[in-house]
Formats: C-alpha cells, structure tokens, sequence
C-alpha cells in the first residue's frame, strides 16, 4: 500500500520527525542534529551579515562620492602660452560654456569651479588643504556639504569667509568664527621671482560629507575671491556637472562633449573612483566564495548526522521495509531529516542576520565602547561608522545557498539508507 501513497505523505513526516527527536540511548543523533543546525545557522548568519555590510559600503562610498563631488568634470585641454611656453588650461568663456552645457537633457546643475592645493595655517598648526572657489549658491546644491544636520554654521553666511571640512577644523583647532591664515606658494610675482600670497579669512562654515578623506583636505571659498586669489580674473580652471542618473552618466559624453567645444575633456566620477569600484566587486566575488565553502562545510555536519542516524536505524529500515515501505519512502524520510535541519537552521540563521544588520548601530556602539572606540578608525576605513544595507536578493542568494546544499548533501546518506538490503539489516537483529 506504500507504493500507492503520495510522496511525503503524513507517515514520512512522522517517522522522520521522531528520528529528529529520538535521543541517543534510543538510537536517534540529536547532538549532531543540533551541531549541525548550529552551523547552518552561524554559516547563514555570517553570510547575510556580510553581504548587508558589503551592500552598505558600497552604498556609502558612492553616495558621499555623489554627493559631495561632481558627476562629471569638465576641463580644457588647453593652449600654449606664447609668452611662458606653458599650457594654459583654464576656461576663458566659462559661463557661455556653462550655459550651453545646462541645456543637455539630463543635466542637473552646471558650477564654474576654481581650484588649488594651498596650505592653511592657524598660530602653530599648519594642513595641506584643497580649496575649491564656488559661489554661494552653487554650493547650496552639494547635498553632502550643504545639510545642516551634519554641518555647524548657516551656509548663507559663506560669502563672508570660508567653509572647511569638519577634518580640516579638527587639525587646526578652529570653530565656528576663528580665522585661517591661507598660503599660496608662488602666488605673487615680482621683480625678484615669485613670492607666496597669504590671506586671512574667518570660518564661517563647517561641513562634515561622510568621508574621512575629504573632510580632512576641502576648503570652499567665494568664487570672485578665489579667482583673484588664485591669479584667475575672469577664468575658471573647471566646470563641476551634476547629471540627474549618475549610473549611467557615460551616455552623455557625447552630448557634453558637442556642447562643450573639441577642447573640452571630460572626467566622470566613475573614472575616479574606477580603481575603488573594481577593489569592491573583486572583494564582493571573494567574499561570496569564501562564505559559500563555510556553508557547504556547516551542510556537511548533515551529512555526518544522517549518516550516524542511518547506521542506528539500520534495523527500523529494515522492518518497515518487510512492511511494506518502498525504497523512494525511506529515501524521503531520510531527506525530511536532513532538509529539515537545513531549513530550520536557514530560518534562525536569516533572522538572526537581519536582525544584526537593522541594529548594527547600537551593537557596533558597543563593541566600540567596550575596546575604548578603537575599533573602528576613520583614516583607514574612510567612513565614520559601519554601514549595513538589507538587500532582498542578497537575502534571497543566501537562503537560496544554504537550502540547496543542504538538499543536495543530505541525498547522498538518504539514497544508502533506502538501498539498505532489509534482509542484511534484520540477520543479526
């Protein structure tokens, strides 16, 4: 009558679950069921973990790169200076180029930008900074630098001094109102060679854009200001260009190159950061890998439990096969116990991963607090905090993982258990 039941019929399910909770002295392996329901678990766990905190990086690092720099940079190639012999890149008819640049479809904000590495002194402390001359209203449209949650001062007051990284304060020792002596190596020439340029300005503004890297280095200045500081009247050294997809900002470098000029180059921040992206999806395929063997070594804990189960069931295999039990109904049973610790653990392993990506917060806190806050360290990380990010396929590819290993691993010992020859399992019984 066995032969006539459906597969995984209600007795299959029964059979395999008193197995599941039989213990030792009856014959049943619950230890290492629950070794291995443990390890699929932990194995699980840790591959959610790392897929969140690899989704988070990555979306991090790009929204501080897009939010705080240009999507695309547009500069010239030059001209030769007839009277220096040098190649003049600066842009003379910025703002017709600005102009015709913002009439491509897609484009979102056009600044002329003035830029220059200085040094900024204050009393005995002296940091090598990156100053970048903007106007006021320019600068309102950077979302990293223009949020006032993060920021100290009022932007509307940025004409009347500068705005420096919260890095960038931190190395000086200067708040809101102190001032900053800049200095320009060779920025006055006179009858005796080039002499350095030094002006003073107050720091009317304090931005923090989520990067280490930046915070430390960045320096805006009003751009008229910047322009006669930096020897620039009338000229800009680039034009900052802010697209609405930066995803696929490549699909317009056609357009902006036509409306630009033939001596206009581009630099998008993909070709920035391509070294960074590249370093992310090679560590992304490693790490998956790398997590996928500790799945595959937590599934085979099933293996050893089923494997044990079966030599100490060898004789209920071989009277419920007198009785009547085909071998695809043992096969069954044994895949029910197997697959059952599979998906037992998947479940407890994608809760408890989930849960540690939502509040990873106050857990990093803490473990941050219980080393002295030396657990995590900006200048190397670049970024201030740990980020994770759920993602559903990300979720969906590890539970999709665990549960096929966890199949394909317990068919193996089921198969040798529904092989078992029901004569040479009763002889010595």
């Amino acid at each position: 009558m066995a032969g006539n039941t459906a597969p995984f019929a209600p007795f299959e399910w029964m059979i395999a679950w008193r197995y599941l909770r039989a213990k030792r002295a009856e014959g049943g392996v619950s230890t290492m069921t629950w070794i291995s329901l443990i390890g699929i678990t932990l194995a699980v766990f840790a591959l959610i973990v790392t897929l969140a905190v690899r989704s988070g990086f990555r979306a991090e690092f790009v929204d501080t790169i897009l939010g705080a720099n240009a999507h695309v940079t547009v500069y010239s190639a030059g001209e030769v200076d007839a009277q220096t012999g040098r190649i003049d890149r600066t842009i003379a008819d910025y703002e017709e180029m600005a102009a015709r640049l913002r009439e491509v479809e897609g484009v979102t904000r056009v600044a002329p930008l003035v830029r220059g590495q200085l040094l900024a002194n204050v009393r005995d402390r002296n940091a090598g900074v990156e100053v970048f001359g903007i106007t006021e209203e320019n600068l309102k449209t950077i979302p990293r630098v223009a949020d006032p949650e993060t920021a100290t001062g009022d932007i509307e007051d940025f004409s009347e001094g500068i705005a420096i990284g919260s890095g960038v304060a931190r190395e000086l020792g200067v708040s809101l109102g102190d001032t900053v002596k800049i200095i320009l190596p060779g920025g006055v020439k006179t009858a005796l060679g080039s002499s350095p340029r030094v002006s003073s300005y107050p720091v009317t503004y304090i931005f923090s854009a989520g990067r280490y890297d930046i915070d430390k280095v960045r320096v805006y200045m009003p751009f008229e200001e910047a322009q006669s500081f930096f020897n620039r009247e009338g000229r800009a050294d680039e034009l900052e260009v802010m697209v609405a997809d930066p995803d696929h900002v490549d699909a317009l470098g056609d357009a902006l190159i036509a409306a630009a000029g033939d001596r206009a180059l581009l630099w998008t921040w993909r070709d920035a950061s391509k070294g960074f992206l590249d370093a992310l999806d090679i560590e992304d395929r490693v790490m998956f890998v790398i997590l996928s063997i500790l799945v595959l070594i937590a599934a085979m804990n099933i293996t050893s439990g089923l494997i044990m189960l079966v030599k100490n069931k060898g004789r209920d295999i071989g009277i419920l096969r007198t009785m009547g039990l085909t071998e695809s109904s043992v096969l069954r049973v044994f895949f029910i116990c197997g697959a059952f610790t599979g998906i037992i653990g998947t479940i407890c392993g994608v809760i408890l991963g989930c849960l540690f990506a939502i509040y990873i917060d106050p857990i990093f806190a803490l473990v941050n607090g219980a080393t002295g806050g030396e657990a995590w360290d900006p200048a190397i990380r670049g970024i201030y905090y740990l980020p994770a990010k759920l993602e559903f396929w990300d979720v969906m590819s590890a539970v999709a993982l665990s549960l096929g290993l966890s199949f394909i691993v317990t068919i193996f010992p089921a198969r040798r258990a529904a092989r078992m020859n029901p004569v040479e399992a009763l002889r010595y019984e």
